[in-house]
């Protein structure tokens, strides 16, 4: 780590848990920037299998069949 993560981290370490919490919370949202395009392509594909599986093209796998396999 560099000089500067290290000092951020020993000042993330002296705050209660409730702000390391809110800390890493910031952090975290500032990775997820999002891509309207992006966003916009991944809702068109998720409408798109919505459709098909009320349809009856495609089946549902229960979560303990996908989590077994």
């Amino acid at each position: 780590m560099s000089k500067t993560t290290d000092d951020i981290s020993a000042q993330a370490n002296a705050l209660s848990p409730t702000e390391k919490l809110e800390l890493v919370d910031r952090i975290v949202a500032s990775l997820d920037d999002s891509d309207p395009t992006l966003d916009s392509l991944w809702l068109r594909e998720a409408e798109q299998r919505l459709a098909a599986y009320r349809r009856g093209e495609v089946q549902a796998i229960s979560l303990t069949d996908v989590l077994a396999h």
